[in-house]
C-alpha cells in the first residue's frame, strides 16, 4: 500500500508540473506577446489539472502533491514522519520529472536554469497568502464538504494566480522544479528559499487558524 501512495504522489506531482510548465510554453507560443492572455491560459490548464489530479489520486494518497500540505498533515498527526519524508521525496522527484517532460514535449533543452527574478517583500507576502489560503481551503472544505475539495482547490489556485503578485506557487516542490525551467513559469534558483520559507510559514499559520476555527464549529 505504501508503494502505491508514494507512486501516486510522484506521478501526480509530475503531471501537475507538466501541466504548469507545458501550458506556459504553449501559452507563450500562441499568445502573440500578450502576457495577460498567456497567464490566463496557464491558469485554466493548471486549475483544471488540479481538479483532475485530486479526484484521481486523492483516494490513494490524499493527493497532497505539495510538501507544505504534507507538513500540515504531519502536524495534525494524520501522517507519520516516515511517510512525510517519503511523500516529500516523491513530490520533489515527480515535480522535477514533470518539468523535464514538459521541456521534452516542446522540443526544448531538458534541463534549464530559470532567469526570471521573483523576489521582494511583496512576492514573499503573496506566497504566504497563497499557501495560507490553499491550506485553509483544504482544511475547511474537507471539514464541511469533503467531496468538494478537488473543485475548491482547483478554483482557489486559479483565483490565486491572479490576485497574488507571485502568481501563487504555494508549493515548495513546485517552486524548486520551476527553477529548472527558463520559461513563463520559471523562478531563479536564488529566489527559491524566500518562496519556500513564506510557503511553509503560510501553511503553519493556516493550520493554527483554521484548525481553531473549525474545531470551534464542531464544538
Amino acid at each position: 500500500m505504501r508503494s502505491r501512495e508514494i507512486a501516486a504522489e510522484a506521478i501526480g506531482t509530475a503531471l501537475l508540473l507538466a501541466a504548469v510548465v507545458g501550458s506556459g510554453i504553449m501559452a507563450e507560443r500562441l499568445a502573440g506577446g500578450n502576457v495577460a492572455l498567456a497567464l490566463l491560459a496557464n491558469t485554466l490548464a493548471t486549475g483544471a489539472m488540479l481538479i483532475v489530479l485530486v479526484l484521481l489520486f486523492g483516494p490513494v494518497s490524499g493527493a497532497h502533491l505539495n510538501p507544505a500540505v504534507s507538513l500540515v498533515f504531519v502536524m495534525r498527526r494524520e501522517l507519520s514522519l516516515r511517510r512525510f519524508v517519503e511523500y516529500v521525496l516523491a513530490q520533489v522527484v515527480g515535480a522535477i520529472t514533470g518539468v523535464m517532460c514538459a521541456h521534452a514535449m516542446f522540443d526544448q533543452s531538458i534541463v534549464q536554469i530559470s532567469s526570471t527574478a521573483r523576489s521582494g517583500s511583496g512576492q514573499w507576502l503573496a506566497e504566504f497568502v497563497a499557501t495560507f489560503g490553499l491550506v485553509g481551503t483544504i482544511l475547511g472544505v474537507s471539514t464541511t464538504r469533503p467531496q468538494a475539495v478537488p473543485y475548491a482547490v482547483g478554483l482557489y489556485i486559479s483565483a490565486a494566480y491572479w490576485f497574488t503578485s507571485s502568481t501563487s506557487f504555494a508549493n515548495p516542490a513546485v517552486t524548486l522544479a520551476r527553477s529548472l525551467s527558463n520559461t513563463l513559469s520559471g523562478i531563479q534558483p536564488v529566489n527559491v528559499p524566500g518562496f519556500v520559507v513564506a510557503q511553509l510559514a503560510g501553511a503553519v499559520i493556516a493550520l493554527l487558524f483554521f484548525g481553531w476555527l473549525f474545531d470551534a464549529r464542531r464544538g
